[in-house]
């Protein structure tokens, strides 16, 4: 969920709904805001900082998505449904986040729901993340690693200026090693050098 002025400003009222009845918390870097296998009991507004989510499969735990200022964040599945979480939820660098929880939330949603524009903002929004996820699926199937990174250095290049490479690196789907040969590759074609 982005929450931006700019974009989806129906969902502004959302909100500060929720920001009224809750204060913001801070967490330093490398704080768990939620287990795999554990019940999501807070949506999280990020006004300051980074976090990711990640996914443990038989002892390798890959990143699937991470999340900056002004998004929204929860294990859905686990938010809506009240189920075990199959995502952990990390924080990367400190941050300062609204931690809303359950109860709240579907209050200011359920007190929204005749308000036709926020709606169809809610909607828009799911169809955005959807199609995100959706691109990044088929992009680990048809392109190779370079071009995944080359696509992340286009579309979402904030993620490599304060993610750490080895996050970066299981968001890929490689290894530090693997990514690093692949920055030294593109950096070798343009003549710099990579760091």
């Amino acid at each position: 969920m982005i929450f931006s002025n700019d974009r989806h400003s129906a969902l502004m009222p959302f909100l500060e709904k929720c920001k009224a009845l809750q204060h913001p918390q801070e967490f330093p870097a490398r704080t768990v805001l939620l287990q795999a296998g554990k019940v999501a009991q807070n949506f999280y507004f990020v006004e300051k900082g980074c976090l990711r989510m990640s996914f443990d499969a038989h002892g390798k735990e890959t990143t699937v998505q991470f999340f900056f200022e002004y998004e929204g964040v929860a294990s859905q599945e686990s938010f809506y449904r009240r189920t075990p979480s199959m995502f952990a939820l990390e924080t990367i660098e400190p941050v300062v986040v609204w931690s809303i929880p359950h109860n709240i939330y579907m209050y200011a949603i359920n007190d929204l729901a005749e308000n036709t524009a926020f709606l169809k903002a809610l909607v828009d929004m799911a169809y955005e993340r959807q199609h995100h996820y959706i691109t990044e699926f088929l992009s680990r199937i048809r392109d190779t690693p370079e071009e995944r990174y080359k696509n992340l250095l286009r579309e979402r290049p904030h993620i490599v200026q304060r993610v750490p490479q080895h996050y970066i690196a299981s968001y890929l789907g490689i290894s530090p090693v693997h990514l690093s040969r692949i920055k030294n590759k593109l950096a070798g074609k343009n003549g710099v050098r990579s760091i």
